[in-house]
């Protein structure tokens, strides 16, 4: 389990993102939320869904900021094509709590 060399783990691009755009996934298979999540200058904007109706509805996501993945390959979901990973934690009843900097951060800021 402790075998992820530092190497490895700079190779994941992690970074915030506001969330400009975001609503309901109706075509996905489980309930989810599509969301546009703004990156800043040098990345843009970028396109994702998630599964986390639980806790969010659409019009509360709006000036959310996220972390999220941005250097895995483009992935087709259904009519979407997801561009990064938005992160969170998976709780005990198998709802997720997205993973947010506690403190306001500039778009396109890397995880240290």
């Amino acid at each position: 389990m402790n075998d992820l060399t530092w190497d490895e783990f700079e190779r994941v691009d992690l970074r915030v993102g506001t969330i400009v755009f975001a609503e309901m996934f109706k075509e996905a298979i489980k309930p989810a939320i599509k969301m546009q999540i703004d990156f800043g200058e040098e990345l843009g904007i970028k396109k994702s869904s998630a599964q986390i109706t639980d806790y969010y509805d659409p019009q509360t996501l709006i000036g959310k900021q996220v972390a999220a993945v941005i250097n895995f390959p483009k992935k087709q979901i259904g009519p979407l094509m997801s561009e990064c990973l938005v992160t969170g934690f998976i709780q005990p009843d198998g709802s997720i709590i997205l993973a947010v900097p506690d403190k306001k951060t500039a778009n396109g800021s890397r995880l240290a």
